[in-house]
């Protein structure tokens, strides 16, 4: 049965709390001769404003009784003394007491007619210039515009978080926009799914085979399939896949992706005979690294080669022997413009990092360090003994932001690094668009080394990169196979390089860095997971549970999933306590001491370290502690990494419980001890790429728990995952 919705009017006598990035506001007004607490999202919102509030009474477990307001309608004041209270409250940026007196003064009853519909009146008035003038109406219409789009979108059981992110986007317009193209809603940075665009699209009358429905299906498809890793679709496939989710025609779907390259909304090109559809910005990140690249590959190094007399010294003065194919690899990266370093565990390609940088160093060269994440650049440093920075740090990022909400970076074709070398890790893991960014911000004389194993799963983001430029077979790649004699004492490199060359690793040792456990079942397997978590690694080995053990599932699904491994683990390592606040966010508990996972690039949050260093920035795959939760203020009190934040209760959405995380999800970091699940679920996940890249993430302990057939399902099954990306052929081309 549904909860009837309550209306409710009253002032704002109190603004508790209020995020002006996501409008969420905690507010108190006066009912039936009590304070109440009123919730929901309500940009802009000011004491002393009467409101009307659409909603239901709610019971919070600290603050007691509540209304949660699914929208609001402001109450314009009537009458000179209640415009006067309102302005004078703070509604309006810019205008205080003073200023509300003077214009309430000034225009009595019809003040807020003139703020609206004739700003430019107000300049009449003491201490207000033509431009502060402007600036007072735009502020008031807007407030106007947000809350009118709120009510439209609310009554469509839209969240008003969706009418605040719109109105961001396009103003004033925002109405109109949404009206005549309700699927407009679905892009940028609104986000708002295309099963509720298509449901507001139904309730307004626009037909099913509107123009802009079948344009916003066929746009849907494409982004959707970005989380997939496709950097563009072939054009027969993309109309088809449109077609159907739509329930039209394929010729109404290919008309619709002409009117899209017409509009600039996506790109068309053809390659290899094959015609394809791209949104630009994945065109343009596509292009610009075939272009660059190319730029790069012509310029040529000017220095002169390296002899062996100088591959000589750094051996002396690292007191190591190279192989040859190691000492080719030095060479190559310092006498090449762009080269390509790979190569599994245990196959000296750190040994050769330390080489090319003394080598460089020794040649007078400024050398930049940096991988994808926090984690891989903090190993880097480690190994390197020099500074490394994550790719983001690395470039800098802008707080503006350009068309369509995307990142900028202050390093650029304008204000490039003043490197003369850029040596990145974990190159698998960087998608096209940081790419292209990363080369936009390297001078063309710039040397750039990328670092990677091809043989674990692709990046997070859309695109290959790493295997397209090993593909197009015309940038320098050395490829390391040989295992070095201590790192083939470890079972889990042993491992490793059997498991990607079709191999069933050793299962049967007990003697080893490597483990295997037999369970029958997920729940089996669980508890077991657990049992080792809490128990058995602390006490055999003095593991800290929460910062030396990670958890690796291949699915998020099932017993022993990452959502059930999470519920079972919290519940042992970090248990409810008086002592530590907690709170629930879409149904997960989340409790001071807690693990957890950065899931999606946050470009604003603001960071600091102990020394004091300061910084912009947390990205997806980024692992931290929950240290505080303040109820009150809804903050939240993360440290990732040494790097103390503080975000809102709304930022739940871009967290996880990390006591277990994805495979994927475990990219770019390495564990102290590494346990993961391999049973008989959701087989469709069971390659061997997928293996090999959870094995590859653990440093001193991997265990595997469960069951061998399931083992040797993943690495029989060598299903690459397929990506649509154009890139290696546009490399190609003669550079």
């Amino acid at each position: 049965m549904e909860r009837e919705e309550i209306v409710l009017e009253g002032v704002v006598e109190r603004i508790v709390y209020k995020n002006r990035d996501t409008g969420f506001t905690v507010f108190e007004i006066e009912h039936e001769g009590e304070p109440l607490t009123v919730v929901g999202e309500a940009l802009d919102l000011s004491e002393g404003e009467e409101v009307r509030a659409a909603g239901a009474f709610t019971s919070h477990p600290t603050y007691g009784r509540q209304f949660r307001a699914a929208y609001f309608e402001r109450i314009l004041p009537a009458g000179s003394a209640a415009i006067l209270r309102y302005l004078a409250g703070g509604a309006i940026r810019g205008v205080g007491p003073v200023l509300a007196k003077r214009i309430v003064d000034r225009f009595g009853d019809d003040t807020l007619l003139v703020l609206e519909n004739e700003p430019d009146r107000l300049t009449c008035i003491r201490g207000i210039s033509p431009q502060k003038a402007r600036e007072i109406g735009e502020e008031y219409r807007g407030m106007i515009g947000v809350r009118a789009l709120m009510l439209l979108l609310t009554t469509h059981g839209i969240a008003p978080s969706f009418a605040v992110a719109a109105w961001k986007q396009w103003g004033a317009l925002a109405q109109k926009r949404i009206t005549d193209d309700p699927y407009c809603l679905c892009g940028g940075e609104v986000g708002l799914p295309f099963e509720q665009a298509d449901a507001l699209a139904a309730q307004i009358g626009i037909a099913a085979d509107a123009p802009c429905r079948v344009c916003g299906g066929v746009l849907f498809v494409l982004t959707h399939n970005l989380s997939n890793g496709h950097a563009c679709l072939p054009l027969r496939k993309l109309t088809e896949t449109a077609a159907g989710l739509l329930g039209v025609s394929v010729d109404r779907a290919e008309i619709a992706c002409d009117t899209l390259r017409e509009q600039g909304l996506a790109v068309g090109d053809t390659v290899g005979g094959e015609e394809y559809l791209y949104l630009p910005d994945q065109f343009a990140a596509e292009v610009g690294i075939a272009d660059r690249i190319g730029l790069m590959m012509s310029f040529g190094v000017p220095d002169p080669p390296v002899e062996a007399e100088e591959l000589d010294a750094v051996e002396r003065e690292l007191r190591i022997t190279y192989a040859e194919r190691q000492r080719e690899a030095i060479r190559t990266a310092v006498s090449s413009p762009v080269m390509i370093l790979t190569g599994g565990p245990g196959t000296g390609k750190t040994t050769i990092l330390n080489g090319i940088l003394t080598l460089m160093e020794r040649r007078g060269m400024t050398v930049a360090l940096a991988a994808p994440t926090g984690r891989a650049a903090k190993r880097m440093s480690e190994v390197s003994g020099r500074e490394a920075k994550t790719i983001h740090r690395l470039l800098e990022v802008d707080r503006g932001r350009g068309a369509g909400g995307e990142v900028l970076f202050k390093r650029n074709e304008r204000n490039p690094l003043p490197a003369d070398a850029v040596i990145i890790d974990e190159m698998s893991m960087v998608d096209a668009k940081l790419f292209a960014s990363l080369l936009r911000g390297v001078r063309m004389n710039c040397r750039l080394v990328l670092v990677g194993d091809p043989d674990q799963l692709p990046s997070v983001g859309a695109g290959n990169v790493l295997r397209d430029l090993i593909d197009a077979g015309n940038i320098p790649c050395i490829h390391l196979t040989e295992i070095f004699r201590q790192a083939a004492e470890s079972l889990i490199v042993l491992s490793a390089h059997a498991i990607v060359s079709g191999e069933m690793p050793t299962l049967s040792r007990t003697d080893a860095d490597f483990f295997f456990l037999p369970r029958d079942s997920a729940g089996d397997a669980a508890a077991t997971v657990a049992d080792l978590c809490i128990r058995r690694l602390p006490k055999a080995y003095g593991f800290d549970p929460a910062r030396d053990i990670q958890v690796i599932a291949p699915s998020r699904q099932g017993g022993a999933g990452t959502i059930e491994l999470n519920r079972a683990l919290q519940a042992v390592l970090n248990p409810p306590d008086e002592r530590k606040s907690e709170t629930t966010y879409n149904g997960v508990c989340y409790r001071e001491g807690d693990k957890v996972m950065q899931v999606r690039n946050n470009y604003d949050i603001e960071w600091r370290r102990p020394d004091g260093e300061e910084g912009l920035g947390i990205f997806n795959g980024d692992i931290g502690l929950i240290t505080m939760i303040d109820r009150a203020s809804r903050t939240i009190g993360v440290s990732f990494d040494e790097r103390q934040t503080f975000l809102s209760f709304d930022q739940f959405a871009e967290l996880e419980l990390a006591y277990a995380v994805t495979v994927h999800k475990s990219q770019g970091n390495e564990f102290e001890a590494v346990i993961l699940p391999v049973v008989g679920q959701h087989r469709r996940l069971h390659y061997r790429n997928l293996l090999y890249t959870a094995v590859t993430r653990a440093r001193r302990l991997l265990i595997l728990v469960g069951q061998r057939q399931s083992v040797a399902a993943m690495v029989a099954n060598d299903r690459k995952t397929l990506r649509y990306t154009n890139l290696a052929a546009r490399l190609e081309a003669p550079l």
